[in-house]
């Protein structure tokens, strides 16, 4: 249901909203990355599961029935449609751009992306009320288990219908945790390449299984995830902190690369025995990273203080 705040919201609101879902979007572009740390660090990440909460059976009814008006009177559908635009724009405008950076600059992409973490968790780890006994051994404990997880090698599982939805189910659900990235969950389950050939391939069967289940677990998840932070904030937000920590593995610069199959390739995570330039401007890129997110919070923050 809109706000009073929504209600209110300016053009340029909405243009700052689209901003913000290109950012998750070239978040989401980058394997290991999660849209949903974007999401968390830039605001938004509440509004956003109230704002997919809002596809409840009412809603739906109302489509069924073709009431659109009654059904998007209440339904905060500017917000979301300004954030799918700038998520969108992201995947089209920096998707080929930053695969080559990938296959050609990867330590200077990573070593951005990690100043952006390593900033995200100063900015979430704030937004604990009060870091007690219990809520530092559950970030502790989340960040344990991101870094086995993220750590894991990926393994082949059968392309059964059951399976595809299941995977689809899972992944929505890993993408809009922070800390961890959706992709990298269809990755480990074997699913990666097969879905993205379907993708290019259009497996209508494909896309249609995983797609329901993305949808399926994104409202069920999105839910009990609203559920969890209206019972006990401090603590959920102590846990995603620690995801988002754990997952700093996956975005460590500097990596050695050892194919284990034709799909699949190891990686570990090394410190360099060398200090030159390469080295110089990845750890530049990593400030600019930090810097990036600091102004952000700065500037979110000026705004809900005005």
């Amino acid at each position: 249901m809109e706000t009073n705040s929504n209600k209110n919201r300016t053009l340029l609101d909405y243009f700052w909203i689209s901003a913000r879902g290109f950012a998750m979007g070239a978040a989401d572009v980058v394997p290991g990355v999660s849209g949903g740390t974007m999401a968390f660090i830039l605001g938004i990440y509440d509004e956003l599961l109230d704002a997919i909460h809002a596809v409840d059976m009412t809603f739906i009814r109302r489509i069924l029935t073709l009431k659109w008006k009654e059904a998007f009177t209440e339904f905060p559908w500017k917000f979301l449609l300004s954030l799918a635009l700038g998520i969108g724009a992201a995947v089209l405008a920096l998707a080929n751009a930053l695969h080559w950076a990938l296959e050609n600059k990867p330590v200077f992409i990573w070593s951005f992306f990690f100043g952006l973490i390593i900033a995200s968790i100063v900015a979430v780890r704030k937004r604990v009320g009060s870091w007690g006994v219990v809520n530092i051994l559950a970030a502790l404990t989340a960040a344990v288990g991101a870094y086995i997880l993220v750590g894991l090698t990926p393994s082949e599982t059968p392309h059964t219908p059951l399976l595809l939805f299941l995977s689809g189910a899972v992944a929505i659900c890993a993408m809009i945790l922070p800390g961890i990235s959706g992709a990298f969950i269809l990755v480990l389950l074997g699913k990666y390449t097969y879905v993205l050939g379907a993708v290019k391939n259009f497996d209508l069967l494909t896309i249609v299984l995983v797609g329901t289940g993305a949808v399926m677990g994104l409202l069920a998840f999105v839910r009990l995830l609203r559920w969890m932070l209206n019972k006990n904030h401090d603590l959920v937000v102590a846990i995603l902190t620690g995801f988002m920590l754990g997952s700093l593995r996956k975005v460590w610069p500097w990596k050695i690369l050892e194919p284990i199959s034709e799909t699949f390739i190891k990686e570990t995570n090394f410190i360099p025995a060398v200090f030159n330039g390469e080295v110089l401007t990845a750890i530049l890129l990593m400030v600019l990273g930090v810097a990036l997110v600091l102004v952000m919070e700065f500037h979110a923050n000026r705004r809900t203080t005005a």
